[in-house]
This record gives C-alpha cells, structure tokens and sequence, in this order.
C-alpha cells in the first residue's frame, strides 16, 4: 500500500444524524466523513478516502486497527460459539486474559495485584477506585490535581478538572481537592511540597484523604508529563498521610508511554492502577482496577456491572499481551518510535519558537491557543492526516500514533503535521516581521 493519505472531498449526508444523534457528538464535527472501514495505521471513507490516524480511537488502538492477530483470535473464538456476555462467572475467555495479565504483565514486574472487571469504560475503573480507597481507609475526601482528566461519571467527573466538562453534572461535585499537578505554577515551585505543607498542617482546611489520584502524563489536560522525582515524592506523602496511591493509565498504559504501565521504572508502586482504552487491544469496551491483594475488602456484589464479563474482549485482550508483550520488543521497538517522535516535535518547536509536551509514544506541541490548534488540525485532515487537540484551551496539538506504525509512516504524518503548523503560523509570522 503506498504511504500517501489520500483524502476524500466529499462531505457525507449527515440528514440521518442531524435527525437523530444528540448533539453532544464532537469528533464527527471535525472530521466530516463518512468511515466504513481500518486496517493498521488507516482509516477509509465510503467515498475511497484514506487516512493516517494519529488519534488512534484517543489511544485506545494502540495496536492499531483490526490487527491481523487479534482479529483471528475473536473470529476463532466467535466461530466456535464461545461466551460473549458473563457477567462475573468463570469462563475460558476470562481464565485466559487473567493468566496472561499474570504471566506476561505482573510476574515479571514483581507486581502482586487483584483484578476487578468494572465494566465497559475508564470512568468505571475509576468509580470502583475512589470507592474501595473510601471503604478502605473510611475518608471521604480525594486528591486530584489541576488539568486531570478521570471520566464522565459523577465520581469521577469531581477528580477531573476541565470546568467544561464537570459544567454538565447538573449537581454539586464534592469530595475532592484539586491540587497544583507538577509544574503548574513553574519550574521553581515544587507543589509536591506544597501538598505535604497542607495535609501536614491541622489548620490547612485539607482533611486526611482516601487516596491521592494522578495520571502520570495527563492526556486531555495537555499532555502534561510529571517528573519521576515529583511523582515518587506524591507516593512518599500518600504513604505519609495514609492515603492511597490511584495511577489513572487509562490513556498512559498499554505502552503509550513506553512500558506497559506508565510508572514503570519511575522508582514507586501504587497502590490501586486504572486501565481501559487499549486494553482490549482491537477497541472493545474493557476497563480494569488493580489493586494489592490486602485491599481486597469488597464484600460479593458490593460493586459490580452488567457489562463487567465482556468475553471477546478477553479474548483480545490476552492475544494482544501474549503477542506484544512477552518479550522486550515491543517496548524497545516503541522507544525507538518515541525518540523520533520527539526529536522531530522539538524541530518543529525551535523553528517557530513553540514547545513540546508529553512523554513516549503521547507528545504533543503547544501551538498557543486553541484556535490556531483547530486550524493546524484541520489543515492536518484536509492533507489526510486525522490528528487532534488536549489542553486547558485546546492549544496543545495531540500526536498519538498507532504503537505499530513504522518509521516511514510516522515521518510521512509528521511532514503534513509540520507543513501544516508552518502553513497556519506563517500569517502571524508575516504580520510580526511587518510590525
């Protein structure tokens, strides 16, 4: 197949959906085209269009799309009638993934944690988070951090920041601090300290927490990426003050970051992960809580989902570990991408006096403003590239390419990302030199 996108002009007939879907829908905004199909790296329209996608479903195909080994392993499945709906009972789909979580992902890490199957999205790994930490330690309060982003739902719509987004709860959201992420007033304030001050302080109007919840590199909030210095000080004072330890590796895991998990490596264990996303591996809804055995207090049915025994995405789920995971190079194979990836973001910042964000696999460029950030991205999907935005104010231009890509296909998207910065920029440049 050759490397070149190649764009359809041709806007769908949107009659059925302007009738019929609700108004909240956002991506269909800004990619008007009709897909019908995705194999890999590509997207295709019903008019022949083809697409580089570097929003990967916001990280949830991070093997890309309807990979070959994948797709095998639930055809298989399927064709032999297995079990597509549980619900909690024992099935061979589900033995599968835990033996695989176990021997591929935690064994090797020297990691010993319980799974809970929450049910079909991020938002529910988190609820059942927050939840245990509050049955657990009997606190109410959590500590979230400025720019988090941790779901939809009530509880996790409180621990998130965007006021946006927590503007649609229609009720008071409670229970949580929200408290300065690493970096956020500069590089000379060190809002770790900051945190262990207040909860140290029996004046400071901060009671002792549940849990302290926190994404290591903050997708939605602008790819904002905490140093491991910061994060291991953020487990020392959750260890401190009695709290638990949440890592949210919703959009950070599944390699996106390097490793399977975002912390690896930074020197600190959390107590309880959140995943979903690529979790499946081919985009079904699976989320996931780890947490270490002894919190384990749940009492049978005490939380639990419908949708909480979703057999094909087992499926996937375990083929996607065995098959990417079982040795180093997976991981190294991402390095390589991430240090390119990297290297040709900074380039793009130095010429046009800009800066980058993010870590691995999950970089971005801060364009300014959110405005010229949706100029870049359409003029991106205009060239064939679907690529989109995070940040406060949108201003952060999101690169998330498939984990599969390879070199070729990255530099080819990142030309048109870097043509198109340079197309939108150049205006405002004109006008400066003028001035």
């Amino acid at each position: 197949m050759s490397f070149t996108p190649r764009p359809s002009k041709t806007a769908p007939d949107t009659a059925i959906y302007d009738r019929r879907e609700s108004g909240v829908r956002t991506y269909s905004r800004s990619l008007p085209r009709q897909f019908d199909k995705a194999e890999g790296v590509w997207l295709h329209d019903v008019n022949g269009g083809r697409y580089l996608d570097f929003l990967s479903g916001c990280s949830s195909l991070n093997y890309g799309h309807n990979h070959p080994v994948l797709k095998q392993a639930l055809l298989d499945y399927i064709g032999a009638d297995g079990i597509a709906h549980g619900l909690d009972l024992h099935t061979s789909a589900k033995q599968s993934f835990l033996e695989a979580l176990e021997e591929v992902i935690l064994a090797p890490r020297g990691l010993d944690y319980r799974a809970m199957f929450t049910g079909p999205t991020g938002t529910n790994a988190v609820e059942a988070a927050i939840k245990l930490a509050r049955k657990v330690t009997g606190r109410e309060l959590v500590v979230a951090f400025t720019n988090g982003f941790h779901g939809m739902t009530l509880g996790a719509l409180a621990c998130t920041g965007n006021a946006g987004k927590r503007s649609g709860a229609g009720v008071p959201l409670s229970h949580v601090a929200h408290e300065p992420f690493d970096g956020y007033y500069g590089p000379d304030v060190d809002t770790a300290a900051l945190l262990d001050q207040r909860l140290s302080d029996p004046s400071s109007g901060l009671d002792a927490p549940a849990a302290i919840l926190v994404e290591t590199v903050q997708g939605e909030g602008g790819l904002n990426a905490a140093s491991p210095e910061w994060l291991r000080a953020i487990a020392a004072i959750a260890r401190k003050h009695g709290a638990l330890l949440i890592v949210d590796d919703i959009q950070a895991g599944c390699g996106r970051t390097g490793g399977f998990f975002s912390f690896e490596g930074l020197g600190f264990t959390p107590d309880i992960v959140t995943l979903a996303k690529s979790l499946s591996g081919m985009g079904l809804p699976f989320a996931l809580t780890l947490f270490r055995p002894e919190l384990d207090i749940w009492s049978p049915g005490e939380h639990n989902g419908t949708f909480r025994g979703n057999n094909h995405a087992f499926v996937t789920a375990a083929a996607s570990l065995r098959h990417f995971w079982a040795d180093d190079g997976f991981q190294d194979r991402i390095a390589r991408l991430g240090n390119l990836l990297e290297q040709r973001l900074e380039q793009m910042a130095e010429e046009h006096g800009l800066s980058t964000r993010g870590r691995g696999m999950m970089r971005g460029i801060d364009v300014g403003s959110g405005e010229t950030a949706s100029a870049i991205t359409q003029a991106c999907f205009e060239k064939g590239l679907i690529i989109e935005t995070s940040g406060s104010h949108d201003e952060i231009v999101k690169v998330l390419a498939p984990l599969v890509i390879d070199e070729a296909l990255l530099g080819a998207g990142l030309d048109i990302l870097e043509q198109s910065i340079s197309t939108e920029l150049a205006p405002a440049a004109s006008l400066s030199a003028a001035a």
